[in-house]
């Protein structure tokens, strides 16, 4: 073999090892935004679900009509967001805190607790908060994996090249959202 053989072979190899890498980082980009739409999905269902699930409760305590409207509130404002999965995830979690609100107030009327219209809401409210959380870590999941490909060598200079950039996670926001629900009877 001459010297000019090897060296093609050589770049050929060299070609063929950048376009994995970069096939492999589109590949990881695409999950990353199936995951973030998997949380959409999910986030329609739950705001489809909680007007039924509000005018239920309605009906039996008219008299905690604040924490009702601060849950319609919360969900409007979730509907509308538009922007950065860091944006969408506060008002998530301002939406998520809303809703441990109103299971509380249902707590207080054991009329509402037994009503078969509202246990059946509450139970796909808790499929689709289960669902939501697992939509979430799925999201995370691979953003670490799309980050780990960026920042790992040779991955990032193939990225830098490709111009993927490194994507942040969905976080909960605030301490008092970190903390777990308390039910008092």
């Amino acid at each position: 073999m001459n010297t000019s053989t090897i060296l093609l072979v050589i770049v050929a190899v060299l070609v063929v090892w950048a376009i994995s890498i970069f096939n492999r980082l589109v590949t990881l980009r695409n999950r990353k935004n199936e995951a973030l739409s998997d949380i959409d999905v999910q986030s329609k269902r739950r705001y489809d679900l909680i007007p039924n699930l509000v005018e239920t409760v309605k009906g039996y305590a008219k008299q905690e009509s604040s924490v009702l409207e601060g849950v319609t509130k919360a969900r409007t404002a979730a509907m509308g967001m538009t922007g950065s999965p860091l944006d969408k995830a506060a008002t998530e979690n301002q939406f998520s805190s809303a809703i441990k609100s109103m299971f509380a107030v249902a707590e207080a009327y054991p009329d509402l607790k037994s009503n078969t219209n509202f246990l059946q809401l509450q139970g796909e409210l808790s499929d689709t908060e289960n669902k939501m959380m697992a939509a979430r870590r799925f999201y995370n999941s691979t953003v670490q994996d799309l980050n780990t490909g960026i920042q790992s060598f040779p991955g990032n200079l193939v990225a830098g090249m490709g111009g993927f950039a490194q994507e942040k996670f969905f976080e909960a926001g605030s301490e008092a959202e970190k903390q777990p629900v308390q039910v008092k009877f």
